[in-house]
Formats: structure tokens, sequence, C-alpha cells
């Protein structure tokens, strides 16, 4: 079920298109006189949600892409993507960068606004308050712990400001971010029911799952940064909360990997929390459905396969890496399952540019390229279990749990059993298992693996040697140009970056 955006889509219309996130409403009411009774607060809450349409898109382009599982030369094109890939220095002005900082603070301003009116005079029942508080707060955490780990520190904006007020609020340190966080993870625990009301809305245990991720993240090595990663030793925090979501029994394991991303099978037990998205079958973009796969496949591929337009220009073609490609055992079923090899197009030529169709549900076309149906997971139980993992192996936890986990994700995936399994052998599986997920740069930078990771893959598949070497100052990426402009001085630009 997809209930929680079926609702007021005509709300959701008139914030789908990036140009008109900032326009008044047709009525022209004010935000005060909005906020009447419950169900205002509820369409509001839809609108919240709605931003989250980014997050699948800014993982895939500046975590998925920037890694090792892909390569993207960008030798015949100048692409936007292309710099992020390459590790470039000149990226400034990029508006990838510019989307994946200005599309959370979109969030984060809906969130703010419902906060700000929320009381018990609108909403008298205090369950039903309660819930729409910890939903909010749930989702601000999520738009801050997108830009933390992309950019470091970032400006709070915990309230309703003026436009002028906003000029003069400066990035705050990384652990400032974590601090805030935590904070309304932490109130959102307190404040949600126990068990997920609506599919794609988070209930206290979700908001366990996120926050102990948050805490893996913030234990993560510093690299000499303002980066990410505090080493904060919350490893035990985050494995109690871990432990809290299996323990709950809310959700479990899933014996047939395709299965757990088919429309068909979607909200399945392996799903703790996603994007919701609708194939909007009567056609137009109304913002309710993802644009994510048609920026995976190949646009050639989609002149003979689809009945309309879209995917990867052929000057900018992203490509899994080879070293991904040769990693795959050749009974792993997740590669068939999220990799296309080899294909035809449409003057009959064999391509070899393989291309990710983990997203690419061909049982639920939509009518254009901007709407497929697909949900995207933010987070899954196997992820939960597999951090478990993580936090085993680092603290010398119990070596036959960790092979356990390790060798049910194998089983699933058709290959045999392993034993004393490492760090570096569980980011292999995590590598596969979450591939196109937008986790493969953040497990890299979390475990302290990335900069020795990304050399080694560099030296080896950058057969045209466009690729600068990975420095500390990659972990992030810098602060866009129209940010460093709105009031000069504000913000204090990333080491690394021209």
């Amino acid at each position: 079920m997809k209930n929680i955006f079926i609702v007021l889509i005509s709300l959701i219309a008139l914030t789908s298109c990036e140009d008109e996130l900032y326009q008044a409403p047709i009525s022209n009411r004010s935000a005060a006189d909005f906020y009447r009774n419950e169900t205002d607060f509820e369409q509001a809450i839809v609108g919240v949600y709605n931003a989250l349409g980014y997050h699948s898109i800014s993982n895939f382009y500046l975590a998925d892409v920037r890694s090792d599982n892909f390569y993207v030369p960008g030798l015949a094109g100048v692409r936007e993507w292309i710099p992020i890939s390459n590790l470039n220095r000149n990226l400034t002005t990029n508006p990838l960068i510019r989307d994946g900082w200005d599309d959370p603070y979109v969030g984060i301003l809906r969130a703010n606004s419902v906060l700000n009116y929320l009381n018990s005079n609108v909403v008298p029942e205090e369950s039903t308050r309660n819930r729409m508080e910890g939903e909010t707060k749930f989702l601000r955490a999520l738009f801050y712990f997108d830009l933390v780990r992309f950019y470091g520190g970032v400006p709070i904006i915990d309230k309703l400001v003026t436009p002028g007020e906003a000029l003069d609020i400066p990035r705050s340190s990384v652990q400032e971010v974590y601090n805030f966080i935590e904070s309304d993870l932490n109130d959102a625990i307190s404040l949600l029911p126990s068990t997920v009301p609506v599919f794609g809305k988070p209930s206290s245990v979700v908001a366990k799952a996120l926050l102990a991720r948050v805490y893996l993240t913030m234990s993560g090595p510093a690299y000499g940064i303002n980066g990410p990663g505090l080493g904060a030793n919350k490893q035990n925090d985050a494995l109690g909360l871990l432990n809290d979501v299996i323990n709950s029994g809310q959700y479990g394991w899933v014996n047939d990997y395709a299965s757990i991303f088919k429309s068909s099978s979607e909200n399945n037990p392996d799903i703790v929390f996603s994007i919701q998205n609708i194939n909007d079958g009567a056609g137009g973009d109304r913002g309710i459905g993802t644009i994510l796969p048609t920026l995976m496949y190949h646009e050639s591929w989609a002149r003979v396969n689809l009945p309309f337009a879209g995917g990867v220009p052929s000057d900018g073609i992203i490509e899994p890496s080879n070293q991904l490609l040769d990693s795959y055992d050749e009974n792993d079923v997740r590669d068939d399952f999220s990799i296309l090899r080899s294909w035809t197009d449409a003057n009959g030529n064999v391509s070899n540019n393989a291309m990710i169709i983990k997203f690419l549900d061909l049982e639920d076309l939509p009518v254009d390229r901007f709407n497929w149906g697909i949900n995207f997971p933010i987070i899954r139980y196997t992820d939960i279990l597999m951090m478990k993992a993580e936090i085993l192996l680092q603290s010398g936890g119990s070596q036959s749990e960790v092979d356990d986990i390790v060798n049910m994700v194998r089983e699933r995936a058709g290959l045999d059993p392993i034993s004393n399994v490492t760090l570096d052998m569980l980011l292999e599986e995590r590598r596969k298992e979450f591939f196109a997920e937008g986790l493969r740069w953040h497990d890299l930078v979390r475990t302290g693996k990335v900069i020795d990771v990304m050399n080694a893959w560099i030296a080896v598949d950058d057969d045209a040697g466009v690729m600068n070497q990975m420095e500390p100052n990659f972990i992030i990426y810098p602060v866009h140009q129209n940010q460093l402009e709105v009031n000069p001085g504000l913000y204090e630009q990333n080491p690394g970056y021209n």
C-alpha cells in the first residue's frame, strides 16, 4: 500500500517542480492561516515527505557514482556527474552539489513550519499530535544526516526564520549538527508509536534504526577533516538500538532477493523504511513517482525497450566498474538482477556497456520517464543485521554470529558459506548486497577504508587516466558557489576545492 502519498495529490502537485518550490499557494493563504485543523497538518506533513524525493537521486550521484562501484571517464561529454565521479577539484558550480545542499533545506523548511504551528488548540488529541511531531522530527533528522555526510558542518535552522535572518545563520560544527540530529531522533523515538501506522511512515523502531546508522557514522574516523566521522565511539549505543530493531519482531528475512525490490512485493519484511513512489498512470509529472531508474539505464537501450524517451546519454555513460563486475561470483543472483551486462541497440549492434537495472521494473511501466513507481529503500533489515556484524567485528564480538549473518546474505545470493569473516570481507559483501542503494561511499568512509580502497581501485580501473587520487578532502563536497555569494564571508569553503 502507498496510501501515505495517495492522499492530497493536489498539494504535492504544487511542489513537484523545482521552479515552483518557493511559490505561494494559489489562495495566498499565510502559513498561520493554513494550519486550522488536523487535516491541514496531515497535508503539510505529506509535503515534508514529498521533499524526500531528492534523497535517492543525491545518494546515487554523490555516494554511488562517486565510489568504486562506477567508472565514468566522460571522455565524450561534460555531464555534471562526470567530475563528481572523477574526484575533480572544480565542483563549486556543479548543479548536483547545489541540489544536494538545497533540496534537504526545502524539507527542513517544511518541517519547521509544521513544528512551529503544531499545538493542542489545533490538534487536541495528544497521541495524534505526538505522532505528527515525531514524524516531522524524524524526517528533519534524515535531511540533516544527508547534509552532514556530504558537506560536514552546515547551518542549523530549527525554526521558521525570515529570509533576512537566514542570511546571518553560520555553519554549525559537525558535532553540533549531530547533536541536533540525535535530539530530533530521540524525540521521535519517544513520540512515535511502536509500530508503523502506515507503510512509508516511521515508528519508534524505525527512528532507532536511523539513529543506529547515525551513531555508526559518527564513530568513523575523522581523517583530519571536518567531515562526517568524529571517532565518537558510539558503536555500543548503535548495537543496542540495532538489537531493539531485531528484537521488535516487526521485520524479517526475505528469501528471494529480487522480491525485495519489485513493485508487486514492496513493503516486504526486509523494508524498514523506504521512499514510497507511485506510478502515476494518469500521466503528468505530479511529483509522486521517481525518475531514479531513468538516471541509471542507457538512453540507447531505452530507445529499443521503453515506450518513452530518457536515460543516460552516451556522452556521459554511467557504467559499473570493471572491478565490481569481475568481483561477482558466476552464481550470484544479485548480479543478474542488478546489472544488465550486454544488450542490443536499435541498429542490431550488441553493446557491452553494462547498466543498472535494479530499480527497473518493466512489469510496472509508467507513462513517462519521471514517474516510476518503484520504492527506494533507505533502511533494510538486511542492513540492520550487517551493521550489527560490523560492530561485532570492530569490538571483538562473536565471530560465529558475524559469519552467520554474512552467510545468510550469501545463501540468498546463491553462494557458498565462508568463515572467519573480516571487515574487508563484510564490506565486499555489502558492496554487492546494497549495490545502487546509495550506501557504498558511506560504508567506505565510515569504516576508514575510503582512501586506500579508492586509490587501489583507481590504479587498476582508471584506464583513461582522468581521475585524481583520493584524498581526505574529497570525503565531503564543497559548498556551492551560490551559497558563498549570498552573504560573502558567512561560510568558509571546504578545503581541497578550487
